[in-house]
C-alpha cells in the first residue's frame, strides 16, 4: 500500500486535490473530518472537553462551539495542550482504524492540513503539498470563508513557511491557475507516478537506473531527495523495533556532494551492527514501508584496503518511487565501504578541486560507453585507479582531521 501525506496553506487548494485523488480510486482519510468526528455530539471526546473546559464550550442543540472553545484555546499555549492531550490520542486512534480498514491495494491519502508543522512527512512514502500564492489564499479566505484580512493573514501566518514546505515535498502542484488545471495535474501525477509507485511496492519491484553512462550536472533537489529518504528509512526502521540496531543512515555518492556532476541517482548507507539484520523479515518490512524493496546481497569492489572480500559485502535494497532513483547499501558496522562511503563524501565536500577532477573523470569514462552502450564491470575497472588514489588521500586527510579534533578538544 502506497501511503501518501497530502498538505498545503490554508487556502492552497488541498480539498480539491483530495477530492481528485477520491475520484481516481484513492482511500483518502482526512484529518479534519476526524478530529470532527471524534468531539461530535454524544461523544466521549467532547464529554471530556467539557468537563475540562466547562458548559460554555456547548451549544445550545449540545454540539462543540468551536468559536467559544477558540476563544479560549486561541494564544493561550496552556489550554492549547490541554485540548490537544484530550483530542490527539482519539484521533490517533481513529486513524488507525481507517488506515487499517484500507485494502492493502490502495493507494491510501492521508488528508493532514498541519502535516509539515507536525513533522510527519517521514511517515509517508510520499509527501505532496498544494500551493497558492499569498494573494491567491488571502482571497480565497475572504471570498469563501468570510474572514476579514487580518483574520486571514494570521491564519497564513501561523502555518509552515514556503520554505519549510519545499523542503518537505516531493511532489509541488501549483495551484495557480483554474480548478481544471489543477485537476489535471493531480491526473497526471496518479498516472505517472502514484499508480506505477503502488504496483512497485505490491509486486516487490525496484526502479533501476537506465543502464547506460549519464552523468549529469547537479541538481538543487538531490540535497533534499537524500534527507527525506534517509529521514524515511530511520522512522520505519525506528517504528519496527531495529533501530537500535543500526549505526547510521546517511546520502552518500556523488548525489550527496554538492556542485558534483553524477548518475541521477539518490545512494543512501545503512550501516548495522550485524548484515544480518538487513535480510530479517522486520528489516524487510519496515524498508517497504519506507519505499524500498530488498535486491539482494552483493560485494563492492575491493579497493585498496580489504584483500579479504567478505569485508565488502553488503545487501542491497531499491526505491519503488518512478520518478526518483534510489539505491541502498546496507553495510556491516566498521567494514571498508561502511567506513569510505561518508569518509569519501566528507573529502569530496572539503576539497572542490578534487571534486572537480573526479568529475573529469567521470565524463571521461563515460565518452567510453557512446551511444548508451550498457554499464558493467569494465565501467567501475575504468574508475578504480582514480579512486584507489583519492580513498588514501581521503584516509589521509581524515585522520588527520580527527588527530586535530581530538587535540582542540584535548
Amino acid at each position: 500500500m502506497l501511503c501518501i501525506g497530502l498538505t498545503g496553506g490554508i487556502g492552497a487548494g488541498k480539498s480539491t486535490v483530495s477530492c481528485e485523488l477520491a475520484r481516481l480510486g484513492a482511500v483518502v482519510v482526512d484529518a479534519d473530518l476526524i478530529a470532527r468526528e471524534v468531539v461530535a455530539a454524544g461523544t466521549p471526546g467532547l464529554h471530556e472537553i467539557t468537563a475540562h473546559f466547562g458548559e460554555q464550550v456547548l451549544s445550545t442543540d449540545g454540539s462543540l462551539n468551536r468559536p467559544a472553545l477558540g476563544a479560549i484555546v486561541f494564544g493561550d499555549a496552556t489550554a492549547r495542550r490541554e485540548l490537544e492531550a484530550i483530542t490527539h490520542p482519539l484521533i490517533q486512534r481513529r486513524t488507525r482504524e481507517l488506515f487499517e480498514q484500507a485494502p492493502p491495494e490502495a493507494v491510501l491519502v492521508h488528508d493532514v492540513p498541519l502535516l509539515v508543522e507536525l513533522g510527519m512527512g517521514a511517515a509517508y512514502h510520499l509527501v505532496v503539498i498544494v500551493d497558492a500564492s499569498e494573494e491567491a489564499r488571502l482571497a480565497r479566505l475572504m471570498d469563501n470563508r468570510g474572514m476579514t484580512q487580518a483574520e486571514a493573514r494570521a491564519r497564513i501566518d501561523a502555518q509552515a513557511s514556503h520554505a519549510q514546505r519545499e523542503a518537505a515535498a516531493d511532489v509541488w502542484l501549483h495551484n495557480h491557475g483554474s480548478t481544471d488545471d489543477l485537476q489535471a495535474q493531480v491526473d497526471a501525477l496518479w498516472r505517472d507516478r502514484l499508480a506505477a509507485y503502488n504496483s512497485n511496492l505490491l509486486d516487490g519491484r525496484c526502479v533501476r537506473r537506465v543502464q547506460q553512462v549519464q552523468i549529469v550536472q547537479p541538481r538543487d533537489e538531490w540535497a533534499a531527495q537524500g534527507e527525506r529518504a534517509v529521514a524515511r528509512i530511520r522512522h520505519q526502521l525506528a517504528q519496527a523495533g531495529v533501530g537500535g540496531q543500526v549505526r547510521s543512515v546517511e546520502h552518500i555518492g556523488s548525489t550527496s556532494v554538492p556542485g558534483l556532476p553524477a548518475k541521477d541517482v539518490i545512494d543512501l548507507q545503512v550501516e548495522v551492527d550485524d548484515l544480518a539484520l538487513a535480510q530479517t523479515a522486520e528489516f524487510k518490512k519496515a524498508m517497504l514501508a519506507a519505499g524500498f524493496v530488498y535486491d539482494g546481497e552483493r560485494h563492492d569492489d575491493p579497493q585498496a584496503w580489504a584483500p579479504d572480500p567478505s569485508q565488502w559485502s553488503k545487501v542491497f535494497y531499491g526505491g519503488c518511487d518512478p520518478a526518483v532513483v534510489h539505491h541502498v547499501h546496507v553495510r556491516g558496522s566498521g567494514t571498508p565501504g561502511a567506513v569510505i562511503a561518508p569518509m569519501f563524501r566528507d573529502w569530496l565536500r572539503a576539497h572542490p578541486a578534487e571534486g572537480d577532477d573526479y568529475a573529469a573523470m567521470k565524463f571521461a569514462v563515460a565518452e567510453r560507453f557512446p551511444g548508451g552502450e550498457p554499464v558493467g564491470s569494465d565501467y567501475s575497472a575504468a574508475k578504480s585507479p582514480w579512486l584507489a588514489s583519492a580513498f588514501e588521500r581521503a584516509r589521509e586527510w581524515h585522520a588527520g582531521a580527527a588527530g586535530s579534533s581530538d587535540n582542540g578538544s584535548a
